[in-house]
């Protein structure tokens, strides 16, 4: 626990105070924990390259797809013409909290990644239209639209693997997570709009200098534009298609067909397909090019860093931390037989500190608790919101997310600190509030 302590502080340190590059501090402190943990030197390498593998093959193809295709619909202007519409229709105080709900509750997906490479283009247009802190709210907003969903919305990974390890109704975590999530997200988002306010946000130390395609000129399109409604597809049919995946899933239908479909491979595939249609169609060739030139540059830095991220992942894996916290908070070990919801929230923070992953730190945390459930004085339901709030807390460097989310809303590290690693937090702790005044009246 303390050399993981110190290989996750050393990695911020070595960014944030030495300037080291990310994939640098990133392996070094990989190597660091792995030696110090008993892994060995060829058990290190070992564990950084399957970490890298196991990363690229789980998202590798969704990172790719997913940034061809918000290049082509920023190339089109899609993306600008739906934040003009959303400008005139809500004003820019609203759109971070409407964008931030709709994440949580109308497109919670198995899948974070996807939700973040189709959403980040959306985010990246609409700030420089809110004045000097759109992306830091945009960010803000992606991170608990996203993150709140997972944990408490149906299909959310983290949510269905709750449920299923406590053996709660999904039905009743449904009712309780639809409720819970949107206004988690929403005084989230005020409390941290208020912070911003005060100086919270440092453009010129947050902000990163990455480049992402403009959209065209008014004389460049060789045809008209295709109507926004034509031009979001390549984002709507996508999430279509995983969310009926997930759906029939998630209630028993079996049908290679569907599985087919809603993988989120093909899913993105079909966006990428389609949105390359339309560019060449209103664009011409060379604008096409010049779109799919500037994405693949910008895909290679993110999959470097991701794939690292995923390393530190796969070493702390390794060294069997969880095993050491589960038997640290089992009830064998001690522990009274009446639980608070803090010290399931508790558990499940700990574990997402440590090990870097919401849907993991959720499961572990479940297995750990699930044993002695019938010996705490809480509702099953609560105890469940309770776990999914703590495993929530506090995302940061050894999650290959919070290197997805810095690349591609374009922040630097510290930025993603701020609007992700604090909103995650402050998300948990609001949410930890409202779970806890649940279980008064459940």
């Amino acid at each position: 626990m303390l050399h993981t302590a110190i290989a996750i502080v050393g990695v911020v340190l070595l960014i944030l105070v030495t300037r080291v590059d990310p994939v640098i501090a990133l392996v070094v402190g990989s190597l660091y924990l792995g030696l110090t943990g008993g892994l060995g030197f060829d058990g290190t390498i070992k564990a950084v390259a399957e970490g890298f593998g196991d990363i690229m093959a789980e998202v590798g193809l969704l990172i790719g797809f997913g940034v061809l295709l918000g290049s082509l619909l920023h190339a089109m202007g899609a993306l600008q013409k739906l934040v003009e519409l959303l400008m005139r229709g809500l004003g820019p105080r609203k759109i971070p909290h409407v964008l931030g709900v709709v994440l949580s509750t109308v497109f919670p997906s198995i899948y974070v990644d996807v939700q973040l490479v189709l959403a980040a283009p959306l985010a990246r247009a609409a700030a420089p239209k809110m004045g000097r802190h759109g992306l830091a709210m945009m960010g803000g907003s992606l991170t608990a639209g996203i993150l709140v969903g997972y944990v408490f919305v149906v299909p959310g990974l983290g949510t269905v693997a709750i449920a299923g390890l406590l053996d709660l109704p999904l039905g009743a975590m449904l009712g309780y997570g639809f409720v819970l999530g949107p206004i988690t997200v929403v005084l989230t988002m005020l409390i941290y709009g208020w912070l911003l306010k005060r100086g919270f946000w440092n453009a010129a130390k947050d902000e990163s200098a990455i480049e992402f395609p403009e959209p065209p000129e008014a004389e460049a399109p060789v045809r008209r534009l295709p109507p926004l409604p034509v031009s979001l597809l390549p984002i709507v049919v996508p999430l279509l298609l995983i969310a009926t995946g997930a759906i029939t899933e998630a209630a028993g239908v079996e049908s290679s067909v569907l599985a087919f479909l809603g993988d989120p491979v093909f899913a993105l595939f079909v966006g990428l397909l389609g949105s390359y249609l339309l560019a060449r169609r209103t664009l011409g060739r060379d604008r096409v090019a010049e779109s799919m030139s500037t994405g693949f540059n910008s895909t290679g830095q993110i999959l470097l860093i991701t794939g690292v991220g995923g390393s530190l992942g796969a070493v702390i894996g390794k060294t069997g931390l969880e095993d050491v916290l589960g038997g640290f908070f089992s009830a064998e070990a001690g522990v009274p037989v009446v639980v608070t919801i803090l010290l399931a929230w508790l558990v499940a923070a700990v574990l997402h500190l440590a090990i870097g992953s919401i849907s993991v730190a959720a499961i572990t945390a479940a297995g750990i608790l699930a044993p002695i459930m019938g010996g705490l004085d809480v509702p099953p339901a609560v105890l469940g919101l309770a776990i999914g709030s703590g495993a929530l807390f506090a995302l940061h460097v050894n999650s290959n997310f919070f290197w997805m989310f810095q690349t591609m809303l374009g922040v630097t590290t510290r930025g993603a600190l701020k609007a992700l690693t604090f909103v995650t937090a402050l998300a948990s702790v609001v949410s930890l509030v409202l779970v806890s005044a649940l279980s008064f009246v459940v």
